[in-house]
């Protein structure tokens, strides 16, 4: 696909670089421009396969040189990328320190760790990311909420200068952004997250009954004044945390050429890119993490994650109240874990928020298992005619890159195009966030998602966990993804099982 809907952006000034080919979003990262005969090899590279009968070169390296072991068991994501330099090894360790470090309410003895909340989801980013995989609704009623929370948002609200197609939306005034479960200082909590699930089944063409659950979100025992009737509520389940440096280092234009807002060329896909404001680099760049792709580099992600999941001031965030509003005024004047001359007198300071982010960036992608299974490669045959391939795209071909040699210039293999998708009726939260509308997702990656049950200890899936198997997951796309799910429906026994096999060797 080629640049289509961005002409304007371009002329305006917003995806003009400061280098020869190095447009404006990439500028968190010291490029060195690709040659006309690089280019030319990564089409190459690129291309769809021919043959399905045997692996693509290098097809077993997800993360090109930076792919690592692949291990069975709960340690399979938490390795630090094969090509970071020995020298980032401390760094990496010191990071996995901080992910993994429990936060403690202030005041307290123990300034290096005190700041916690006012308000919060968690003491801890590893309570989320256990083992830095994949969060799960909860099991019951009496069941924790740590690695699932609520988002929150209202209509209205600025429209961030210069970004075009951006739905107006702002945090709810008394709730704020998301829903905290947990509260210091005698505080009660903003609420409980309410879950049930109402259930369903599919028959597929083969005879096959796949039951099906979807979730009924609510919010019991609202503290903080009666809930708003405009209010929207989004379920979030924390994702894996894998290959996140390598993502941010595919060329913001690679991702562009994918964009079809118009679906020019009839083939009923459609994805567009979402454009968010960088806090990290101070203006509008590509969103690539988060649910609706929300935020543009993993520093502006850990630098939110912090402030709103667990209220810890950072450079990027530095309201030491987190996410309590104006309408939660013992909230506001709870006592902050800002001490002067401790940590740039914030929660989280530079140095933290920067170690954090580099462990974030250098977890690596687990090797390929089986990719040459006779069985596996008919399941990939089976994605490719299914136009899967659409929007989980499945290779790129990174920056070369002069300040993260570690991510420069790799072959890999995440499947996902990084844009927004309309999923249909039964996926949407009817939630706008940014450039994203309620129907809309950022393709989720896929590499590595064969480990879930081995990392987690479960197998669920989607933004809000509702699928309890790759299939189940499967049959929840619509919208643009509506013909691939009626094409898995419609698939005999053998190639449904070998699609499968192909995604559980991801």
């Amino acid at each position: 696909m080629a640049w289509r809907g961005w002409a304007a952006l371009a002329v305006a000034g917003l995806l003009a670089g400061p280098a020869p080919g190095q447009v404006l979003d990439d500028r968190h990262l010291a490029v060195v421009p690709r040659t006309p005969d690089e280019t030319a090899r990564i089409r190459a590279v690129l291309a769809p396969p021919a043959d399905f009968t045997a692996p693509e070169a290098f097809e077993d390296r997800p993360a090109g040189a930076a792919t690592v072991r692949a291990r069975d068991t709960t340690d399979a994501f938490s390795q630090s990328s094969a090509t970071m330099p020995f020298a980032n090894e401390m760094d990496f360790k010191l990071g996995n320190a901080l992910f993994r470090k429990t936060w403690v309410a202030s005041p307290a003895s123990t300034l290096a760790s005190d700041g916690l909340g006012p308000l919060y989801n968690a003491r801890a980013c590893q309570d989320c990311h256990l083992k830095d995989g994949r969060g799960h609704p909860p099991a019951d009623a009496d069941d924790a909420r740590v690695s699932m929370f609520l988002r929150l948002s209202v209509p209205g609200g600025p429209v961030p200068p210069g970004i075009t197609g951006w739905h107006a939306t702002r945090p709810d005034p008394d709730y704020g952004g998301q829903l905290q479960d947990f509260a210091t200082f005698g505080l009660p909590a903003e609420g409980r997250m309410r879950i049930t699930w109402t259930k369903s089944a599919v028959t597929l063409d083969d005879g096959t009954v796949v039951a099906l659950r979807r979730p009924d979100l609510g919010i019991d025992d609202p503290a903080y004044g009666p809930l708003s009737p405009e209010l929207m509520i989004s379920a979030r389940v924390a994702p894996q945390m894998i290959g996140l440096g390598l993502l941010e280092a595919i060329p913001a234009a690679d991702i562009l050429a994918q964009a079809d807002p118009e679906d020019a060329d009839g083939d009923g896909i459609s994805g567009h890119a979402q454009i968010v404001m960088s806090r990290a680099h101070g203006g509008p760049m590509l969103g690539r993490f988060g649910l609706k792709a929300g935020n543009a580099t993993v520093l502006d992600q850990s630098a939110e994650a912090f402030a709103g999941d667990m209220g810890l001031s950072n450079p990027l965030h530095p309201d030491p109240q987190g996410d309590c509003t104006p309408a939660q005024t013992a909230c506001r004047t709870a006592p902050a874990g800002q001490e002067p001359g401790i940590r740039d007198g914030l929660e989280v300071d530079a140095a933290s928020l920067d170690l954090v982010a580099h462990y974030a960036r250098n977890l690596g992608v687990p090797a390929r298992r089986a990719p040459g299974d006779p069985q596996v490669l008919r399941g990939k045959a089976v994605f490719h005619q299914l136009g899967c391939v659409s929007c989980h795209t499945p290779k790129h071909v990174t920056h070369r890159l002069t300040d993260r040699p570690e991510h420069s210039f790799q072959l890999i293999w995440p499947y996902t195009d990084l844009l927004l998708h309309d999923m249909g009726p039964d996926l949407a939260d009817n939630r706008p966030e940014g450039r994203a509308d309620g129907r809309e997702w950022r393709t989720p990656p896929l590499w590595g998602i064969g480990l879930t049950e081995a990392v987690s200890g479960h197998t669920q899936f989607l933004h809000d966990g509702r699928a309890r198997s790759l299939l189940e997951a499967v049959l929840w796309h619509g919208g643009e993804a509506a013909p691939a799910r009626d094409g898995v429906a419609a698939l005999p026994t053998a190639d449904r099982d070998a699609l499968i096999a192909f995604l559980e060797s991801l």
